[in-house]
């Protein structure tokens, strides 16, 4: 099946490239572009694209607010894309807020070609591209500069559905742990894992891993430098 995919960047040269390097894929198609957060909303909801690539900081719009508006939609406009962030730098302040209202990942716009279109294919797989270092560093350098997390009822209602297991391996997803090293602490199978992690998902009501990564942090489960 073929990738639908929007790049909304406000440097014309980006989204060039970037749509240059995508269309040679053969499982990916560009079906549009925009070049500010505004622009991008209107084209996601006329074309319907898979996977948005999404500049941080723009003109009119910045990425943030329309990652809001694209994944909590008014009445009536159902389709919601994954959205991939686009940063110079490899920690943004706008990246936690971004996660936060349900962007799978981000990506810097120097990465390799073979990390752009690995990029696009894990999102619209429906997994977040976030990996353990990244997981690490939001937590330390985003929530150490936020007041300390508590659960509220809501918060403990939901933690409170998962098996002790569950819980477990959240905190292990959440400290940035992947599959295969939870798998491994846990002397079980990666399989295993995988079906927890998604019976997590469900039961708490999240996209992906880096909602996850939020939920967990914001329910006082876990706190920055946990362990």
């Amino acid at each position: 099946m073929t990738i639908r995919v929007v790049v909304v960047d406000d440097q014309a040269m980006v989204r060039a490239g970037f749509t240059a390097v995508l269309a040679a894929q053969s499982d990916i198609d560009v079906v549009g572009e925009a070049a500010n957060g505004r622009e991008g909303v209107q084209v996601c909801r006329d074309l319907q694209p898979d996977v948005v690539l999404m500049d941080v900081r723009m003109p009119e719009m910045d990425g943030l607010e329309a990652v809001r508006q694209l994944l909590n939609p008014p009445p009536g406009v159902t389709h919601c894309p994954k959205v991939l962030m686009l940063t110079t730098y490899d920690i943004d302040t706008y990246i936690y807020e971004a996660l936060k209202a349900g962007a799978s990942g981000f990506l810097l716009k120097d990465a390799p070609i073979t990390d752009l279109t690995r990029a696009v294919r894990v999102v619209a797989e429906g997994d977040a591209l976030l990996s353990p270092s990244v997981t690490r560093r939001l937590i330390t350098d985003f929530a150490n500069s936020r007041p300390a997390a508590h659960a509220d009822a809501g918060d403990n209602v939901r933690l409170g559905s998962l098996t002790p297991r569950e819980t477990e391996i959240l905190r292990l997803v959440a400290r940035g742990q992947s599959n295969t090293q939870i798998a491994q602490n846990l002397v079980v199978a990666e399989q295993t894992v995988k079906t927890h992690i998604g019976n997590i998902f469900a039961k708490l009501g999240l996209r992906d891993r880096a909602q996850a990564v939020i939920f967990a942090y914001e329910s006082g489960l876990i706190t920055p430098g946990d362990r």
